[in-house]
């Protein structure tokens, strides 16, 4: 069945960094958009950014703009997500999860917590 793993979470404190991962296996990794969410406390879920199947083209929401890359490698099925400048209001659970068409997110993680601290 298809799993996507992620890891790297932590604390840390502000201004600082975290590169997080999303290990896929039991889908064809290379066929799907892959995309980033966080969860913070209290609030709904929301979407971070995503890039495509060839690592082309990605997207940001602004609030990540300029501190975090989205990148992948699909020869080892994984996805980063490269958080740089990180602030106390980034503190979420993140999510990885794969779309086969853009905005249509098939498959989720189980998420990993981000804690920045002030």
């Amino acid at each position: 069945q298809v799993q996507l793993v992620e890891s790297g979470g932590g604390l840390v404190q502000a201004g600082g960094s975290l590169r997080l991962s999303c290990a896929a296996s039991g889908l064809t990794f290379s066929s799907y958009v892959m995309g980033w969410f966080r969860q913070a406390p209290g609030k709904e879920r929301e979407f971070v950014g995503s890039i495509s199947w060839s690592a082309g083209n990605t997207y940001y929401r602004d609030f990540v703009k300029g501190r975090f890359t989205i990148s992948r490698d699909n020869a080892n099925n994984t996805m980063y997500l490269q958080m740089n400048s990180l602030k106390p209001e980034d503190t979420a659970v993140y999510y990885c999860a794969a779309a086969v068409r853009t905005g249509s997110y098939d498959f989720w993680g189980q998420g990993t917590q981000v804690t920045v601290s002030s």
